[in-house]
């Protein structure tokens, strides 16, 4: 694979292109930002090229990218009318000489499991219409894969966090909260092992989905407590869930309302991607030694 088109440049696209994207002899990304296509493409990175697309229509540069491209790259999200990247540039895909797609899908499309563990092979049962979008995208995805016999990888992704976007800067802020709710827990995923599945995904050409989340789904407070210990400071008050949600919008509420630990036994197995934080205590290390 040679030219890789990028629908998304986002925090996990960009750390992927920064650690292995040298691997494609020409990357084209998308972003919504026309001002920051244009500072992106002044860096005059060899190979890569940033196009403007707002989702809704695609501009002739960008279909000649796509009529060139033989990987896909996407993390666009889905609304309810569909995936904004297939109502666009489907037609344009559908002729294109692709032999490699890796969506970036989210691990709420499983829902609610009561605290239970789940697989690949476990139910989807989104309670929340971000979710149920996302489902349907990787069905989506996937029949174009069939239709034009590529391989679809999706990647569920468990909840994201990095440099700048951690425990770490949230107590460093003021702005972490230590919310307790009693049975909850999540997984997380450090953005350099995100690019690790995504490189590994194309590399192997992989078929079929793979949770990409660590090895410990924990409560919410704990990253909180542990990155005030690596700062030296104490961590902020626990409160309830029930009192936090009154300040809380009905978006991050919803996160509260799915309990599941998610198991990434495919992941190391098929793709071969051995966790470089398996737990958020390596991940936050990481992160305090480099800040």
């Amino acid at each position: 694979m040679k030219i890789l088109i990028c629908f998304g440049l986002g925090y996990s696209a960009q750390q992927w292109l920064n650690e292995h994207g040298s691997g494609f002899e020409r990357i084209v990304a998308t972003t919504t930002d026309a001002a920051r296509a244009a500072s992106l493409n002044a860096e005059a990175r060899p190979g890569f090229t940033a196009i403007p697309f707002d989702g809704t229509l695609a501009s002739p540069e960008l279909n000649a990218a796509i009529a060139q491209s033989d990987a896909v790259l996407t993390s666009v999200p889905p609304d309810a009318s569909g995936d904004p990247v297939l109502k666009a540039c489907g037609d344009a895909l559908a002729r294109a000489p692709l032999k490699s797609i890796v969506y970036l899908s989210s691990v709420g499309v499983y829902g609610n499991h009561d605290g239970a563990w789940v697989d690949e092979a476990s139910a989807c049962r989104p309670m929340k219409d971000h979710n149920a979008y996302r489902l349907a995208a990787e069905q989506d995805w996937q029949a174009l894969g069939q239709r034009m016999k590529a391989p679809v990888a999706i990647l569920r992704l468990a909840g994201i966090y990095g440099p700048g976007r951690s425990a770490l800067d949230n107590v460093k802020r003021g702005s972490a909260r230590r919310i307790a709710k009693p049975g909850q827990v999540f997984n997380r995923i450090h953005v350099a092992d995100v690019a690790q599945a995504i490189e590994a995904a194309f590399a192997r050409r992989a078929q079929g989905i793979f949770n990409v989340t660590d090895n410990e789904p924990t409560p919410a407070g704990d990253p909180i407590v542990y990155a005030a210990r690596l700062l030296g400071v104490e961590p902020p008050p626990e409160i309830s869930f029930d009192e936090a949600k009154k300040t809380m919008s009905a978006f991050a509420a919803s996160f509260y309302t799915d309990v599941k630990r998610v198991r990434n036994a495919k992941l190391t197995s098929e793709l071969g991607v051995a966790l470089l934080y398996p737990t958020y205590r390596e991940g936050l290390s990481a992160i305090a030694t480099t800040a």
